[in-house]
């Protein structure tokens, strides 16, 4: 059954996969791999009730919690993984990532946008409601990674720092690694302000600029996130048949998925899942 999502163009590169009623996508490119279970959430499958309607998976936003709680344990048996293993990350817009051992299974870690494991079953989480989640799969070494990048993450360019993480923590070759770009907010939908492409300036080559932003009447700036963060994969050196970049926008399809620029802080949360298989 089609969730009835809004695609920007025509391209396959979501799987829209239900089990026990829970709704999910999931990456053909990441499935392929056959060394993952893998997923990003909708609003559709849960019991949360009102604004968090109906699969909110955070805790922070005020929703009761006993549905929280029922919620992770719906999309975890559709995944396929353990709500156990759910290991996550206290989001504030940084660059900061962690590498997550054995013994940090099911902890939550502050000032951490970003995580990387070579552990079976454990599986990282992050929260998202118009940012860019990224997921990263080695399949020689065996080595996941997941990082939350919103405008501050995508300036300051973490899809980089995950990678040259993985390579420092497990000696992955980023010619292997497997990248895609998740469901966020499209560049028609996020208009920003100078101050914000002043960073972007700062940061990536002037050749890039017209795929990343361009200039309206009104002095306000149209960002694309996805093709930045694409952008910083290739600079990583993941190689461009190794990416699957996002055609599915947050604000684009408010009833299926939460958009922070849609209802501000009355919402839940969506969140992308990632674990090597046990």
């Amino acid at each position: 059954m089609s969730l009835g999502l809004k695609y920007k163009n025509n391209e396959q590169i979501f799987a829209e996969r239900q089990r026990g009623g829970v709704p999910y996508l999931s990456y053909p490119l990441l499935e392929n791999t056959g060394i993952v279970n893998h997923g990003f959430s909708t609003r559709l499958g849960g019991v949360s009730t009102g604004c968090f309607s109906s699969m909110n998976i955070s805790l922070t936003r005020g929703d009761d919690p006993e549905a929280v709680k029922k919620n992770r344990e719906l999309i975890a048996q559709a995944i396929g993984v353990e709500v156990a293993d759910f290991t996550y990350t206290q989001q504030t817009h940084t660059t900061n990532v962690k590498r997550v051992y054995a013994r940090e299974r099911g902890q939550s870690f502050p000032e951490t946008d970003g995580m990387i494991t070579d552990v079976p079953g454990i599986c990282l989480v992050t929260s998202y409601a118009d940012c860019v989640p990224l997921y990263f799969v080695d399949p020689v070494k065996k080595v996941i990674g997941l990082s939350h990048s919103g405008w501050r993450g995508t300036v300051g360019k973490i899809g980089k720092v995950t990678v040259e993480k993985m390579e420092e923590e497990f000696g992955c070759d980023p010619a292997d690694i497997l990248g895609a770009v998740g469901p966020s907010i499209c560049q028609d939908c996020y208009e920003v302000s100078e101050d914000v492409i002043k960073k972007f300036r700062e940061n990536y080559d002037e050749n890039l600029w017209p795929e990343i932003f361009y200039q309206k009447e009104n002095g306000k700036y149209q960002l694309n996130l996805w093709k930045a963060n694409e952008s910083v994969f290739l600079e990583s050196g993941i190689l461009p048949e190794h990416i699957a970049v996002t055609n599915v926008c947050t604000h684009c399809n408010p009833d299926i998925l939460f958009s922070h620029r849609t209802t501000g802080n009355e919402r839940g949360t969506l969140s992308a899942f990632l674990a090597l298989k046990k």
